[in-house]
């Protein structure tokens, strides 16, 4: 049971609503994003590797997270592999697209937080029988609100980071259905999204 990610994420998310997510960009983008973020009170950053060439990005903004004090995880990690690296990067916590046993059992290996991708109720209640309670609906555009609320009816304990689709417009609407947590990726190409997004954890 991996009890150190709830606690974790809870203490994470405690009053942050909105995580962005900087996916593809360069190092110098990627850290002038995330101090964008962090000014307009976004504290919570996740940067993407899916790729080895995004590491660079990634150790760039977790150095600037460290010179403010600010948590930066690492996202679309698939493999234990990759686990172990972006923990060796100074990640401290990981995020993936699916719920997969031997990352999971990696991750809390390393005692680094973990947040599994799900999209059904199987999936639910395998990453909920490990012990995970923060969990990212993926792709949540697609899901939808409906499909919040119906499964927090069977688990009411899950904490849903919604996840996929995600901008300013609906953000609002995915936290009322019951999400703790939007996490915002590629409209944050609008310039526009981090201040409209930035009202939601103003209002917490």
């Amino acid at each position: 049971m991996d009890s150190h990610a709830t606690t974790f994420f809870d203490n994470l998310f405690v009053d942050q609503p909105v995580m962005a997510i900087l996916r593809g960009l360069p190092p110098a983008q990627t850290v002038a994003l995330c101090e964008r973020a962090w000014d307009s009170g976004i504290d919570v950053v996740e940067v993407p590797v899916q790729s080895a060439d995004a590491l660079p990005s990634l150790h760039a903004a977790i150095a600037a997270g460290r010179e403010r004090a600010r948590p930066v995880g690492a996202g679309t990690v698939v493999t234990p592999e990759q686990a172990r690296t972006v923990y060796e990067a100074g990640a401290v916590f990981t995020v993936a697209p699916g719920y997969d046993p031997e990352v999971a059992a990696e991750c809390a290996a390393l005692g680094l937080a973990h947040l599994p991708g799900v999209a059904t109720s199987s999936e639910i209640g395998q990453a909920v029988r490990t012990g995970h309670t923060w969990l990212k609906a993926f792709p949540a555009s697609e899901l939808g609100t409906g499909w919040i609320r119906a499964q927090l009816a069977p688990f009411p304990t899950v904490r849903f980071v919604a996840t996929g689709g995600i901008d300013a417009d609906n953000a609002a609407d995915f936290l009322a259905a019951g999400c703790r947590v939007v996490a915002v990726g590629s409209a944050l190409q609008d310039p526009r999204q981090l201040d409209l997004l930035a009202g939601l954890t103003a209002a917490r």
